[in-house]
């Protein structure tokens, strides 16, 4: 029988799932798991670096577990998992930092981009969390991770520091690979930012139909479509970008809005109705998900994740030179 890959893979806990984090991410981790050995956990030692207080991350751990097992994670297929129940992480990232260069991760751009987001928290966690993540992929050992364009920096200064480790030490530690996937950049409500909760720009994946239906009409359309009897300019419609991800037949709809068959508000009413009717098996099995239960898959899938990461820990303390 063929060893699959082992691939890894993490997302912060922000709450309850948006389109964006749908689209984004989940999607492709479903499907990644008839593939793959997946290995996937909620970040909340992540977390910390913009919100130092975990209590708050506590019922948001709830909603993501829940909505990754909703959507289609199955933690008989996959390794689902909690970040800070993996120690380990710790201890590795604290080893991987002693060999890497400062300037390695001075040019990581994203934390001058956080470090505006969060101006009066420019912490160290927050600028070594490049290390964290390389931490993360390597205590498991995966050879695989699903990125994006936008992430291929990210990934080749794990390889590095991976390299930089074994060539100080032992043939250790893996240098994973990019599994590059498509990403779209999923805009808000707004129709200018990427959707974030942090910008209150979202579309429910999870919520109930009247909070779906809500957002859905508090979207930002055709900005160049003054009137009803206007022809419309889907290329330029953040609604109508949806209809490409959600409808077999979206270029029908497109067509209609060029003519000015249909407006603004009727595409959205449209829109919101196939989103409710698309996820309500998500709904419907999230309903059946109590925290107990969330919580056991969890632990047991955090268990499988630690006894892989004492495994590793121990083959990197002996390489140090650490009592293993």
């Amino acid at each position: 029988m063929a060893v699959r890959t082992r691939i890894l893979s993490g997302m912060r806990p922000t709450g309850r799932f948006h389109l964006g984090n749908y689209l984004g991410a989940a999607k492709n981790w479903v499907e990644l798991q008839d593939r793959y050995e997946c290995f996937y956990f909620i970040a909340d030692y992540h977390a910390l670096t913009t919100e130092p207080d975990g209590h708050k991350a506590e019922d948001k751990v709830f909603d993501l577990t829940a909505d990754l097992l909703a959507v289609g994670i199955d933690p008989k297929r996959s390794v689902l998992y909690l970040q800070s129940k993996v120690p380990e992480v710790a201890e590795l990232t604290l080893l991987l930092s002693m060999v890497t260069p400062l300037s390695w991760v001075q040019r990581v751009p994203t934390f001058k981009q956080m470090a505006k987001q969060h101006p009066d928290n420019v912490n160290l966690g927050l600028f070594s969390y490049p290390i964290l993540q390389g931490a993360d992929i390597l205590v498991v050992k995966g050879t695989g991770v699903p990125v994006g364009k936008d992430q291929l920096a990210h990934l080749e200064l794990v390889r590095e520091v991976a390299r930089r480790f074994n060539r100080t030490y032992a043939s250790v530690l893996p240098e994973p690979h990019a599994l590059l996937t498509e990403t779209p950049l999923i805009k808000g409500t707004d129709g200018k930012k990427r959707m974030s909760k942090t910008v209150g720009n979202i579309v429910g994946v999870t919520d109930d139909p009247e909070v779906i239906r809500k957002q859905v009409h508090s979207m930002v359309t055709d900005v160049k479509r003054p009137r009803r009897s206007d022809p419309g300019h889907p290329r330029q419609c953040n609604v109508c970008a949806f209809y490409k991800y959600f409808f077999d037949d979206w270029q029908h709809y497109w067509d209609l809005c060029r003519k000015a068959e249909i407006g603004c508000n009727d595409k959205k009413k449209i829109l919101a109705e196939r989103l409710i009717e698309r996820f309500a098996p998500f709904r419907e099995a999230r309903s059946e998900l109590s925290p107990e239960l969330v919580t056991s898959i969890l632990d047991e899938g955090s268990a499988r994740a630690r006894d892989v990461a004492r495994q590793t820990l121990r083959e990197v303390r002996t390489a140090v030179g650490l009592p293993a």
